[in-house]
């Protein structure tokens, strides 16, 4: 007799909407968190259906972006050092994944406990900060996805170019929100049904701005804020609600934070609830733009998505070595 899966029960029935951990602590399960639902079966469903034409997409933003980022991260190094007196040559890479475009891990983000001062958090499965300071232990680490890989089918909302078409204005590194409305009518233009265990992807113009339009001194007041703001999807229970029950099995975006930040909510911050309450990778600073002219060129918005993370135990994020495939 089989055994419903956590991820199978509706929001509103869950026991603790804020705490889904399934697997014992430090197992695989528990490190693939709701990657388990990319199965076999659900794979190779979207490799059928999406892989029609072999044209392909990279997701991958340069690894020199952003130039200067905020929250003190620091700019790549990249090194070339000769090898055999100049026969041959390596490089050597000095970098923060969290700088460019890259999935956060569930090492990356905690969650308050109840009833426990709020200086006391914990992360995916209740895993401690002393554990992941522990650097014997790898726990939750991101070598969970890497072995497994994150592929399946992705769905792309394209909320920059629909706001353009609606002459909707805003900057990316604002408090402008993406309201869950708007993504329903932009999957809606464009006939888009969500399948369980689908990436959502969705662009809001971060990469674009900040290549084109940003000047050096506006990138670096930015790197500088003490209170950067970060356009991004709402943080509402409807937007929690929508994600749960859609059955993602990843959400990833353009956007610095995915999630507007800082949020309008303090009590409501999306990271909590998708890394440390469900696990559910986020990709951030995706360059999302070839993949927006060639789903509009193929006037269709889902494709198949393979990303294989750094293969670091313990580590806490990773660049996303991402393809989409048409």
């Amino acid at each position: 007799m089989s055994t419903k899966s956590p991820f199978d029960v509706p929001f509103d029935e869950l026991p603790d909407r804020k705490r889904v951990w399934v697997g014992e602590p430090g197992s695989a399960q528990e490190g693939l968190g709701k990657l388990a639902i990319l199965t076999p079966d659900i794979v190779s469903k979207a490799a059928a259906s999406e892989i029609r034409t072999g044209r392909r997409i990279t997701l991958g933003w340069d690894l020199t972006k952003l130039e200067v980022a905020g929250f003190n991260r620091q700019p790549c190094e990249h090194r070339i050092v000769p090898l055999l007196d100049g026969f041959a040559f390596d490089d050597i890479y000095t970098f923060n994944p969290q700088q460019s475009s890259q999935w956060d891990g569930l090492r990356h983000f905690s969650q308050p406990v109840p009833g426990k001062p709020a200086t006391e958090r914990v992360f995916y499965g209740g895993t401690t900060v002393a554990e992941i300071l522990d650097r014997s232990n790898t726990r939750i680490g991101m070598q969970h996805w890497a072995k497994e890989g994150i592929a399946g089918r992705g769905v792309l909302i394209d909320y920059a170019s629909w706001a353009e078409k609606k002459g909707i204005e805003y900057t990316a590194f604002s408090l402008h929100e993406i309201r869950l409305e708007d993504i329903r009518a932009i999957a809606k233009e464009c006939n888009i049904t969500f399948q369980k265990g689908d990436i959502l992807f969705i662009r809001i113009g971060v990469t674009k701005e900040w290549d084109t339009k940003m000047t050096p001194a506006q990138k670096n007041a930015y790197a500088t804020s003490s209170s950067p703001q970060h356009a991004g999807v709402e943080a509402t229970e409807d937007v929690l609600r929508w994600l749960w029950n859609e059955g993602f099995a990843a959400v990833a975006g353009d956007a610095i934070s995915w999630e507007v930040y800082p949020p309008r909510t303090p009590d409501l911050f999306l990271h909590e609830y998708l890394l440390a309450g469900w696990g559910v990778p986020i990709g951030e600073m995706f360059d999302l733009e070839d993949l927006s002219k060639m789903c509009q060129y193929l006037g269709r918005w889902s494709f198949f998505v393979a990303s294989v993370p750094l293969n670091m135990p313990g580590g806490v994020s990773s660049p996303p070595n991402c393809m989409a495939i048409f």
